[in-house]
């Protein structure tokens, strides 16, 4: 059983879904999430076979339609229905590996034995992800209120041999998927297609994806923030733990600290300096690089909490003796962390950017664009402009998703989170800022070699040498699109261990 993870009680958190990711682990559910599921199941046949009493979405309409009683014999064509009328995404297709992350969270959601489903539909979505069957999803038709329907009505839609998958880098009809596996579509008895659409798999799955992306982002700039301080030939005191134990925030002290390690050794940071200051963007790395961990740090929390959660609706407690129809579908909390995130990971962009600025802005001895012979070569001018168009788009993607709503369900859902648009907004968000810290990144590399025979550190040296392979010096104008794709490719190429990420953004072991 190494190579599986066994589907639990115990909480999923960011490190175990890498790690299952990472290991291609296969998943298995636990005797007891067996015994949850069979006995919520027996349960809501029991309830149903006696009780003639309406209970949303069970055996009435949907939305507006919850008073709309439905019969017995009609209960499975209604799950069926609700799958394929809502399956009404747009828009472009949900990467696989996020489509991946919705198919383990909404099996762990539904093993908790709360969701009135059967066993065989969590074992064939199991079947999915073992054998990496992905259904297409698409980013646009969720509002993230009554959970992320659109979105997971598309990731059910092949449990019934309806709608399109991926497999192996092929894609099938779900019916020609079945039939290649010998699989037969899944009868949907009741609660179910409103369990499998009822959710927030779609922006939680996009928001541990996130978590992991900008962990790694965040982790990159304070490397290149470092070594563009030094050939800016900035100063170490604003790094010093004495300024930071007075306003001891800990991204903020964690930033200084990491910063005193990378410039260990370096001959540029510990020569005299000619000024008394530095510019801000450079100065005040430890308070803004610093609150964006801080940030991801709640983030993580509220991400934590929503994939070890039953959304779904109603909830069903059997042992209670009890169908509650409640609202934790809502993607509030979703939402509103996913707007903080794009706004402090857009952040991280801002600062670099304006780093990149006094880098090729002819200062402290560094050539004009940072090239030699300024006029007849251009140089670095335009990747600055680049990184200023990609800031400014940023600034309109961090604009909260969550400050809106809209009435939909002919007013019966008439608040929504719009937490769904907040997670494509910032997956686009922070995409974007690889790119302006790799261009940053192409202009701090460019300008330490104009100080040369001097170096920085050790382990930025170590760290410059392996990109220097892949981004040479710049000596007279080319195609610089091609070096600052090269730059963004290296960056996406360094790998590092996910406990690692941890440890570098948090100073502590996380889990």
């Amino acid at each position: 059983m190494n190579n599986y993870h066994i589907i639990s009680s115990d909480a999923l958190d960011i490190v175990t879904i890498y790690n299952i990711f990472n290991d291609k682990k296969k998943l298995k559910l636990s005797d007891a999430s067996i015994e949850k599921i069979k006995a919520c199941k027996t349960y809501l046949d029991h309830k149903l076979a006696k009780n003639e009493k309406p209970i949303y979405g069970i055996n009435t309409g949907f939305g507006s339609l919850c008073n709309t009683k439905i019969s017995n014999k009609d209960l499975t064509k209604l799950q069926e229905n609700l799958v394929m009328s809502h399956a009404c995404g747009t828009g472009d297709r949900v990467p696989e590996s996020v489509v991946k992350v919705m198919l383990l969270l909404k099996i762990q959601s539904l093993s908790y034995g709360h969701s009135g489903v059967q066993l065989d539909t969590v074992n064939r979505l199991i079947d999915f992800f073992n054998n990496d069957i992905f259904p297409f999803v698409y980013t646009q038709g969720s509002l993230g209120a009554s959970g992320d329907l659109a979105p997971l009505a598309h990731l059910a839609l092949p449990l019934l041999g309806k709608g399109c998958v991926v497999h192996d880098g092929k894609n099938y009809e779900a019916s020609e998927l079945l039939d290649k596996f010998d699989w037969q579509p899944i009868k949907l008895e009741a609660k179910e297609g409103l369990a499998l659409l009822n959710g927030t798999q779609f922006m939680s799955a996009y928001g541990v994806y996130l978590l992991l992306m900008s962990h790694k982002t965040s982790y990159m700039a304070d490397i290149i923030a470092s070594i563009s301080l030094d050939a800016f030939d900035g100063r170490l005191d604003p790094f010093h733990d004495l300024v930071h134990e007075v306003r001891p925030h800990p991204g903020q002290r964690k930033v200084a600290k990491r910063f005193n390690e990378l410039l260990k050794g370096s001959e540029l940071i510990e020569r005299q300096k000619e000024h008394v200051q530095d510019p801000y963007s450079f100065r005040c790395i430890p308070q803004v690089h610093g609150a964006t961990k801080d940030t991801l740090d709640f983030v993580e929390k509220v991400i934590l909490t929503e994939i070890n959660a039953v959304t779904d609706n109603p909830n069903i407690f059997y042992e209670e003796d009890l169908i509650i129809s409640g609202g934790n579908f809502h993607g509030q909390p979703l939402a509103l962390a996913l707007d903080y995130l794009k706004i402090a990971m857009a952040e991280i962009g801002n600062i670099s950017e304006r780093r990149t600025f006094q880098l090729v802005s002819g200062l402290r001895g560094l050539p004009a664009f940072l090239v030699d012979n300024p006029g007849l070569n251009s140089g670095f001018m335009i990747p600055q402009y680049t990184a200023a168009s990609i800031v400014s788009a940023n600034k309109q993607l961090a604009t909260p998703a969550s400050i809106d709503s809209i009435v939909s369900s002919n007013g019966q859902e008439d608040h929504v989170s719009m937490g769904a648009n907040a997670a494509t907004q910032a997956y686009r968000l922070i995409k974007n800022v690889e790119r302006v810290i790799a261009i940053e990144l192409m202009n701090a590399s460019q300008a330490l070699e104009f100080r040369r025979p001097l170096k920085t550190s050790p382990l930025l040296e170590s760290f410059l040498e392996h990109y220097r392979k892949v981004v040479p010096f710049i000596k007279e104008d080319q195609v610089l699109h091609d070096d600052i794709e090269a730059s963004i490719q290296f960056l996406n190429d360094v790998d590092i261990e996910v406990e690692e990420l941890f440890l570098n953004n948090y100073g502590v072991e996380k889990h």
